[in-house]
């Protein structure tokens, strides 16, 4: 264990109100802002879906949903690292000992843009004309996804610096300044966006590579700031001064420690959505499925999924402290606080898609007698669907966070892949597969992974991980 479960509690710059203070507001503290950047954020894959929609065709917005996600399945691996980097962080932030989150920060920086720039760019390049051909992206759909996937290969590392930072801070007990970066982001993407997009005097119109060009290019701009104030310090978190700058293999070898069973949760939840959008292809309606399962549940559900993600942040950074400073009673309590927060937020949004699907719909200029039928089916179905995904994320992040990363592994093989991915199968083996059948496989996937999350932490096996790194 970390020298806080001694007993203690320690003075220093990080805030000491999460492991003292009163809970529901500890976990607030941390959930709002993280909610909101995540909000906030999503805005500009909205804003590309809008444009997208409106300049290029609902093939536009077909494009940016297979793109994204065969896009995230890659690049999940290295972003793994990065919840190795929390659990590390938690711990010694609950621990106060600041020279080890510091050092964890950077060789997480390290090793993340070593990869991207070695592996990422030039694999990602060259292999995706083949992951489109393999999701079976149509003709016309295929055309515009290749250059934005590319595109979003090759420039990666800025946006990674950015998702490293943000769960860096937040598992410091800083979730303000990565949401003030996470609005600024935005706002730059978006008006990057509305000119490649759709061209401006003597700029063209980019099309869907434009969407991909506006996101690389504000979060490189953004990446080179943070890494100057990273440098200089003044963050809760910064590099540490003085020393090796060299690769800590001991540091790295307990990133891959906690951080790879997720990565691979990561990949394996995502080709399990690779595999579903190549069900979505082979309807016999497939380019208005894959455009309505893009905006639907690429875009639409992100509204649930945006604000579990933030309480997934924050239960792991209030349980991972809380642990770190010897009070695993607490930790428990955080994630149940979390999950019920979760819970309304779901129910709220819910209400929208079940009633006005149509209406929601119509503003990704989703007009298409086809595709609206479709989508507003995905979208009620839904609406049921993310009660129980809201709940299954925060318990996740309450076992992450303390350091039981694979459980959730094994349970999104079995809840993400087996079960939905088997129903589509036996249902296309044995008659006619409809996109209904396959939204009721998203469904029961969503509540398998949600009571087997809530089981797995109930057991409390996370109360005796140990997390530490030699100096």
């Amino acid at each position: 264990m970390t020298a806080a479960a001694a007993g203690a509690p320690h003075a220093g710059r990080y805030d000491r109100s999460i492991v003292e203070g009163p809970l529901r507001t500890a976990v607030w503290k941390l959930a709002w802002p993280t909610m909101l950047t995540n909000i906030i954020g999503g805005l500009q894959g909205i804003v590309d879906h809008i444009m997208v929609g409106h300049f290029v065709g609902f093939t536009g917005n077909a494009a940016v949903g297979v793109a994204n996600q065969i896009f995230i399945v890659v690049i999940v691996f290295i972003m793994s690292l990065f919840t190795g980097m929390s659990v590390l962080v938690a711990r010694f932030a609950g621990a106060g000992e600041e020279d080890k989150v510091d050092r964890t920060v950077y060789q997480a920086f390290l090793t993340a843009t070593g990869l991207s720039f070695a592996v990422l760019a030039p694999v990602g390049y060259f292999a995706s004309p083949m992951l489109l051909d393999f999701v079976n992206a149509a003709p016309a759909v295929k055309q515009d996804a290749l250059p934005f996937l590319r595109i979003m290969f090759a420039f990666s590392s800025g946006m990674l610096v950015f998702f490293m930072l943000g769960g860096a801070l937040r598992s410091a007990g800083d979730a303000r300044t990565p949401m003030v970066l996470g609005i600024a982001l935005t706002v730059l993407n978006v008006a990057f966006n509305v000119v490649l997009i759709r061209g401006l005097g003597p700029i063209p119109s980019f099309r869907t590579a434009g969407a991909a060009m506006g996101t690389c290019i504000a979060s490189g701009l953004l990446a080179v700031y943070a890494l100057g104030k990273l440098i200089r310090g003044g963050w809760v978190v910064s590099f540490p001064r003085g020393g090796s700058y060299a690769p800590d293999w001991t540091i790295i070898r307990s990133l891959f420690r906690f951080g790879l069973p997720t990565g691979i949760q990561g990949i394996a939840m995502n080709i399990g959505g690779v595999f579903m959008l190549s069900f979505i292809g082979s309807l016999a309606q497939s380019a208005a499925a894959q455009a309505a399962f893009a905006v639907s549940y690429g875009q639409l559900f992100s509204f649930i999924t945006w604000t579990s993600v933030g309480l997934l942040g924050a239960a792991a950074a209030v349980a991972g402290q809380n642990l770190g400073a010897g009070n695993p009673d607490r930790a428990e309590q955080a994630v149940h606080v979390a999950a019920r927060i979760g819970l309304a937020g779901a129910a709220f949004v819910g209400l929208f898609f079940f009633f006005l699907p149509r209406q929601l719909l119509a503003v990704f200029g989703m007009n298409e007698p086809v595709v609206v039928e479709i989508g507003t089916q995905l979208l009620r179905v839904l609406s049921v669907s993310g009660l129980f995904i809201a709940v299954a994320l925060t318990y996740t992040g309450g076992l992450q966070g303390t350091g039981d990363t694979k459980s959730p592994l094994y349970i999104s093989i079995v809840s993400q892949i087996v079960l939905p991915l088997g129903i589509c199968f036996a249902v296309r083996e044995l008659g006619t597969l409809q996109p209904m059948h396959i939204w009721i496989a998203i469904l029961v996937g969503h509540v398998t992974r949600c009571a087997l999350s809530v089981l797995r932490f109930n057991q409390g096996k996370w109360r005796t991980i140990a997390v530490d790194i030699t100096r």
